[in-house]
């Protein structure tokens, strides 16, 4: 059994994806709706998944929630709300009492886009994070390297709140540089409220160069080693990922960079973390 953590799905029909700019993301922009995820994950292991938000559009979140009602393997949501509004209270509970809302498990914001490094520690951020924790629902760190130490702030604030970390925080791997973000995520990592998605490290690399684990293994490594297995959850960024290997090559890639934990270890990454942190 396998639970992948992160995936998306979108019909431009529906709403526009603001993200995807540049001739490099015309791969990207076509449809992708439950049936091209379950061709996508035919074969495999996966027997659950979570569907994660994409856009800052609060329409978005209640149709990922219908989804998760109503598609086989869809398991948990992870949602968007304002968190810088006076009422994010009102509109995480507004999520909750939707028909479906027994499946939403957290909120997440493009953090990564903000321009303001230390948009994390806002005092109204702040103030957006407490009415999650005392929701009852974690909050996803989408956020690049140079954002790490706000993150570190707002987790050490926290304490009670599950934080997960997409991504390993999009490391420069195809600089091939590992500081300072490998010293920030050991210092994320010393928080155990954080857990950290061993995903999307294909699409930070040369796209033309993945799949490739020998490109990847020592910033692997150094996310095993500052989380530990325990706290570390396979994702595949489908579709994204598309843009530098299939969803089956991802999997694949992420076995290999596992290759050498044990068993028990190897049964955490893929599945027995997600389904505990999710409550799956």
């Amino acid at each position: 059994m396998t639970v992948d953590t992160h995936h998306h799905l979108w019909d431009l029909d529906v709403r526009d994806q603001p993200w995807m700019t540049g001739e490099e993301m015309d791969p990207l922009r076509c449809d992708f709706r439950p049936a091209d995820l379950q061709v996508a994950v035919r074969g495999t292991s996966v027997d659950a998944t979570v569907l994660v938000q994409t856009v800052s559009d609060p329409d978005e979140t209640p149709e990922m929630l219908v989804l998760a009602e109503t598609v086989d393997r869809i398991a948990a949501v992870v949602g968007w709300v304002d968190l810088t509004a006076k009422d994010t209270r009102e509109q995480i509970g507004r999520l909750h009492t939707h028909p479906s809302g027994g499946w939403l498990r957290g909120i997440r914001h493009q953090v990564e886009d903000e321009p303001d490094p230390d948009w994390l520690v806002r005092p109204e951020v702040l103030a957006g994070l407490a009415a999650v924790e005392d929701a009852g629902l974690l909050y996803e760190l989408l956020i690049r390297p140079h954002q790490l130490p706000a993150a570190i702030k707002a987790v050490g604030q926290f304490p009670q709140l599950t934080f997960v970390l997409d991504h390993c925080a999009k490391p420069p791997v195809a600089d091939g540089e590992l500081e300072p973000w490998a010293s920030r995520i050991r210092a994320l990592a010393a928080h155990p409220n954080v857990v950290c998605k061993l995903s999307g490290l294909v699409t930070q690399d040369d796209w033309a160069e993945q799949p490739d684990p020998s490109r990847l293994r020592a910033w692997a490594d150094v996310v095993l080693e500052a989380f530990g297995p325990s706290r570390v959850m396979f994702g595949s960024d489908w579709p994204v990922c598309l843009l530098a290997a299939s969803y089956g090559e991802v999997l694949g890639v992420a076995k290999e960079l596992t290759a050498s934990l044990s068993e028990s270890e190897r049964t955490a990454v893929f599945d027995t973390t997600a389904r505990e942190v999710y409550n799956l």
